[in-house]
């Protein structure tokens, strides 16, 4: 009967422990959360690839859905037209450097030779006018010949003059050689027509559309034949690693999370698959909670807007899928290069 009592009493002992610490555990102050749970959908950014130039499609390489690698080849232009632009600048570059080379090189010994047997030539000449002149003058005043031969004789010798002065500035130039301002203008010359030419080979360069990035070909808009404008894209890319996740944050967890944060990514088409991510946005301004926000506080509540990205190594994340986000709060120093997450 002792026996049974005293069992009797540690029963009620231990139940009233149990229901004490029921009791402290109910009225202690809450824990800090471990971490924030929040809700979005998967998002990705597009790019619209079109040629640098007009020209009509020759060849298209990808079909929509694949996956293509930064600076493949997407597409073809016709490249006759531009590879004859880029032999036309060439030729002017050629024939420019011919030009610059000629006046570097100044005059040849055969040209000032020329120009000094002129010389002498014209003094020569100069010198017999010079006689003529004199004895027809002598004739006419002793009215043997014409005064129109006097004349003639005095109008030779002005000619024998100039052509002589003439001779001696062509020997001056020749032994001077070309003028630096005319070697400046050829060489100007020769920069402006190898501009020239390296245009035109960035314009057959060009003839090929070249992925801007890893993505995946999303529409595919113009097709072998069609005329092509910088203005008409030939390919929708959606770049779709990382994708971004677009959620919303109540006002009163925002002083929880920092911009590098990493988070955690759960969908439902993968059940039990984890992606990497990180906080890359948060805006700077309140709005009233979207309607396709799932949250346990009250609809009128402000939030603010926050962009997770996520690690898409295998092209599971698509757009407009929903997703679980979870976000820790413990052990979560922002990093400064968040792209770190993802093995960039």
């Amino acid at each position: 009967m002792r026996l049974s009592r005293q069992k009797i009493a540690i029963g009620v002992i231990a139940v009233l422990i149990i229901a004490g610490g029921i009791t402290w555990w109910q009225s202690r102050p809450n824990a800090p959360a471990e971490q924030i749970t929040i809700y979005g959908n998967v998002d990705i950014r597009q790019i619209q690839s079109a040629f640098d130039d007009t020209g009509r499609i020759q060849k298209l390489s990808v079909e929509e859905g694949d996956q293509v690698h930064k600076d493949q080849v997407l597409a073809e232009l016709n490249p006759e037209r531009f590879q004859d632009a880029v032999d036309r600048a060439r030729a002017q570059v050629n024939a420019q450097q011919q030009i610059l080379a000629r006046l570097l090189a100044g005059s040849r010994p055969e040209e000032i030779v020329a120009a000094r047997a002129a010389t002498a030539a014209a003094q020569a000449t100069l010198a017999n006018d010079e006689a003529t002149a004199h004895r027809q003058q002598a004739l006419a005043a002793e009215q043997y010949v014409s005064k129109q031969n006097a004349d003639n004789a005095a109008a030779a010798l002005k000619n024998a003059r100039a052509n002589l002065e003439r001779a001696q500035q062509n020997l001056i130039l020749a032994i001077k050689g070309p003028r630096k301002e005319d070697i400046a203008l050829a060489r100007s010359q020769l920069k402006a027509d190898e501009a020239a030419l390296k245009l035109a080979q960035r314009q057959l360069t060009d003839t090929r559309l070249l992925a801007p990035a890893d993505a995946v070909i999303q529409d595919r808009i113009l097709e072998a034949g069609d005329m092509a404008s910088p203005q008409q894209p030939v390919f929708t890319l959606a770049l779709d690693n990382p994708v971004w996740i677009r959620a919303y944050l109540p006002e009163k967890m925002l002083g929880k999370i920092r911009m590098g944060m990493r988070a955690t990514i759960h969908t439902d088409s993968f059940p039990g698959k984890n992606y990497s991510g990180w906080i890359g946005f948060i805006s700077p301004s309140a709005e009233f909670t979207p309607k396709t926000v799932q949250t346990t506080e009250l609809r009128t509540e402000l939030v603010y807007r926050v962009r997770i990205y996520a690690c898409n190594p295998q092209h599971q994340l698509r757009l407009g899928m929903p997703v679980t986000v979870l976000i820790p709060l413990h052990d979560n120093k922002p990093k400064e290069h968040s792209r770190d997450f993802c093995g960039h």
